[in-house]
C-alpha cells in the first residue's frame, strides 16, 4: 500500500530543489571549459539566447506533465491520456535513463567528495595533480568506496521524506553552494591580472572566429543550452508533480533557468580570472578542473583552503543532482510497486550501488574495456547513452506529448502551464513549440551522434586525433591523460 502523496512545503523549496537537479557538474565543470574552447563572451551570449529560446519551453513542458498528472513519469502519460500508446514504452526508457545517469554520476560525484577531504588532510600536493588523479581513479577500492558513500547519502536524504529530507537538505546545500560561490568569486577577482579573465569571459570578441567557425560556436552553445537542464528523463517532472498551482510553470521555469545560469556564470567568474591571473590557458578541456586548476590554487595565497572551498562547491552541486534523481527513482518505484518510501529505498539502494560498480572499476580493473573505441571507458558508454540519446529523445517525447492532439494536446498543456500567477505562454507560440523546437532538438540529437559514429567507423584507418565524447550537464568525462591503464594503489 502506498503512502499518501507528499508535496513540497514551499515555492522556494520547489525552486531550489528543481534548480538543484539542474545545477550539476555540467554548470560548474563542463560549462567553463566549453566557454574557454569557444572564445569566451561570444559563446556565453549565444548560450543564454538559446537557453531562453529552447530551454524555457522544454522545461515548462516537463513540469506541466508532472503537475497535471500528479505522478512521476512512470505513470503520468496514462493519467493524462486514455490512449498513451507508444508513450508507455517511452516511459520505461525514461525510467532507464535515470538509472543509467546514476550509474556513472555517483562515481564522479564521489570524486568531488574525495577531493576537498584529501586537500584538507594534506594527502596530496597541488603541483602533483596529474599523478594524484591518476592514482586515485586507478585505485579500485577508493572508487568503490566513494561511490558507496554517494549512494548512501542520496538514499539517506530521500529516506527522511520529501519535506524533511529532499527539500530541507537540498535548500541548505544550495544556500551553502551560493555562499561558497560568491565568496570564491570575490576572492579571485582581487587577484592581480584577474581583469583580463573577466574581459575574456564577458567582453564579446570576434577573434575566436580565426580559430573556430561561427557554426561550430553556434552548435556548441545550442548543445549546451539543451543539455544543461537535465531534461528528458522525468527528473524535473517529478518536482512538477510535488508543487502547487499558485504560480505559472513558465514563470517557475524562467526562475530555475535563471538560477542555473547564475551558477554557471559565477563558476566562470571564479575559473577564468584565476586562469588569467596565473597565465594558464582557459581552453584546457576536460582536465581544466581536475588537473589545471589545482596547479593554479597552488600559486595562490591560502590556496589549499581556496581549493578545498572550490571542490566543496563542486561536491554540493553534484550531490543536489544525485538527491533529485534518486528521489525520482524512489517515487517511480513507489507508484509502480505500490510500496512505501522506505520499501522503495531498501529495494533500490543496493541495486543502484551494484550497477554503479562497473563505472567505478572502469578506470582500473576494467580499464581494458573500451566500448566506444580506443581511449574510451565504461563511463563514456553510459554517458553517451544518457547525454546523447536519453536526454534529447526524452525531451522530444515530452514536447510531442504536450502538443499532439493524439495525446495530451496543446490546449491542455497551455491551460496547465498558465495556471497560477506569473509569466504565461501565448497561444501564438503553438507553431513554434510544435514544429521549430522539436526540429532543432532533432538536429542537435543527430549531430551529437556524429563524433561517435566517426569514432566507431573511422574513414582514416590510423586516426591521429582522439574525439572526446559529447557530454551533458549532468555527464562529465574523466580526463583521459592521467587515467592509468592498470590498477594502481590497491
Amino acid at each position: 500500500m502506498t503512502e499518501k502523496r507528499e508535496t513540497l512545503a514551499t515555492s522556494l523549496g520547489f525552486l531550489l530543489v528543481s534548480a538543484g537537479c539542474a545545477v550539476g557538474l555540467g554548470n560548474v565543470w563542463r560549462f567553463p571549459f566549453i566557454v574557454g574552447q569557444n572564445g569566451g563572451a561570444l559563446f556565453v551570449l549565444l548560450y543564454i539566447f538559446f537557453l531562453i529560446l529552447f530551454g524555457l519551453p522544454m522545461l515548462t513542458a516537463e513540469f506541466a506533465v508532472g503537475r497535471a498528472s500528479q505522478r512521476s513519469v512512470v505513470s503520468s502519460y496514462d493519467v493524462l491520456t486514455p490512449r498513451p500508446g507508444i508513450f508507455r514504452t517511452i516511459s520505461k526508457l525514461q525510467v532507464a535513463g535515470n538509472w543509467l545517469l546514476m550509474m556513472f554520476y555517483s562515481t564522479v560525484a564521489g570524486w568531488m567528495l574525495a577531493y576537498p577531504i584529501a586537500l584538507l588532510n594534506g594527502w596530496w600536493d597541488f603541483s602533483e595533480s596529474e599523478a594524484f588523479f591518476g592514482n586515485f581513479t586507478g585505485n579500485a577500492t577508493a572508487q568503490v568506496f566513494w561511490t558507496a558513500i554517494v549512494t548512501f547519502i542520496g538514499f539517506g536524504v530521500c529516506a527522511l521524506g520529501l519535506k524533511k529530507g529532499v527539500e530541507n537538505v537540498t535548500k541548505k546545500m544550495m544556500m551553502i553552494l551560493f555562499v561558497l560561490l560568491v565568496g570564491l568569486c570575490f576572492y579571485v577577482l582581487t587577484l592581480p591580472g584577474a581583469g583580463n579573465g573577466v574581459s575574456f569571459y564577458l567582453k564579446p570578441s570576434l577573434d575566436i572566429l580565426k580559430e573556430r567557425s561561427l557554426p561550430q560556436i553556434l552548435f556548441a552553445a545550442l548543445g549546451q543550452s539543451f543539455f544543461t537542464l537535465s531534461l528528458g528523463i522525468g527528473s524535473m517532472s517529478i518536482f512538477g508533480s510535488y508543487t502547487s498551482r499558485k504560480y505559472t510553470l513558465a514563470g517557475e521555469s524562467a526562475k530555475i533557468i535563471g538560477i542555473d545560469t547564475f551558477v554557471a556564470m559565477m563558476a566562470g567568474l571564479v575559473i577564468f580570472p584565476a586562469c588569467f591571473a596565473y597565465n594558464v590557458s582557459p581552453d584546457q578541456g576536460p582536465s581544466l578542473i581536475f588537473i589545471t586548476l589545482p596547479k593554479v590554487f597552488a600559486q595562490m595565497p591560502g590556496g589549499r583552503w581556496i581549493g578545498s572551498a572550490f571542490f566543496t562547491f563542486l561536491a554540493l552541486a553534484a550531490l543536489t543532482t544525485v538527491i533529485a534523481v534518486i528521489e525520482n527513482i524512489v517515487a517511480m518505484t513507489m507508484e509502480a510497486r505500490q510500496c512505501t518510501r522506505l520499501q522503495a529505498i531498501k529495494r533500490n539502494a543496493p541495486i543502484l550501488f551494484i550497477l554503479s560498480i562497473p563505472c567505478a572499476l572502469g578506470f582500473n580493473v576494467l580499464s581494458g574495456i573500451t566500448p566506444l573505441g580506443k581511449g574510451t571507458c565504461i563511463l563514456d558508454l553510459e554517458d553517451f547513452l544518457v547525454s546523447n540519446i536519453a536526454l534529447p529523445l526524452g525531451s522530444l517525447a515530452f514536447l510531442i506529448f504536450c502538443v499532439s492532439k493524439r495525446y495530451w494536446g496543446w490546449d491542455n498543456f497551455l491551460k496547465e502551464a498558465n495556471t497560477g500567477n506569473g509569466l504565461r505562454l501565448a497561444n501564438w507560440l503553438k507553431g513554434y513549440v510544435t514544429y521549430v523546437v522539436p526540429a532543432i532538438l532533432l538536429v542537435v540529437f543527430l549531430a551529437s551522434l556524429h563524433p561517435f559514429v566517426k569514432k566507431l567507423f573511422p574513414s582514416d584507418p590510423a586516426p591521429t586525433e582522439q574525439v572526446t565524447p559529447a557530454e551533458a550537464e549532468v555527464a562529465p568525462q574523466a580526463p583521459a591523460e592521467p587515467a592509468p591503464t592498470q590498477p594502481a594503489g590497491n
